[in-house]
């Protein structure tokens, strides 16, 4: 199974993964690190990302995707998929994939936004990343979660949500959550 855990900078999608990822035993994979150096170049200067500029990453991160369904392993990733064509071609073709969709108020995002200096994607983009978001339509293959509270809190709701009889058997030694 490949976890998909999607949302807005700042909504915590690669924190929960990355937790997610660690209970489950799962490789995880942060989006972010799938970027051009060019793009990151242009976010970092507040300019906010194309179509044009977010296809390679997408198709990046689902061959990664492809690769681990290839070798039959799970893996978790955090990527943003802000927009309905971006979930399709994420889950498209891949009936092993799901996705969580991280919802968060805007006030809740600022205050993260804030709270991470240092981080290529300045807070002036989070108003064309409201702008660019799509909300998950109830015939896509995404699962909405409220993610205000603590990292672990939604990470539990995931767990309770995707596997409610329970947890999947895991996979292996614990992975470090890291590419």
């Amino acid at each position: 199974m490949i976890l998909i855990v999607s949302g807005v900078a700042g909504s915590g999608k690669s924190t929960v993964g990355a937790l997610l990822a660690g209970r489950l035993r799962w490789r995880f994979a942060d989006a972010d690190n799938f970027h051009s150096d060019a793009n990151v170049a242009k976010m970092h200067s507040g300019i906010p990302l194309t179509d044009e500029d977010r296809w390679p990453w997408l198709h990046a991160i689902g061959d990664w995707m492809d690769d681990r369904i290839a070798a039959r392993q799970s893996g978790v990733v955090a990527c943003s998929a802000l927009r309905r064509a971006y979930r399709d071609v994420l889950l498209s073709g891949r009936p092993q994939a799901t996705m969580v969709f991280l919802q968060v108020s805007k006030d809740v995002l600022m205050r993260r936004l804030t709270t991470r200096p240092g981080h290529f994607f300045p807070q002036r983009l989070m108003e064309s990343q409201l702008e660019t978001l799509e909300l998950p339509a109830p015939d896509e293959r995404v699962q909405t979660v409220l993610a205000e509270g603590e990292p672990a809190q939604t990470a539990a709701k995931i767990i309770g949500l995707l596997w409610p009889y329970g947890e999947p058997a895991l996979e292996g030694p614990a992975l470090p959550g890291v590419l």
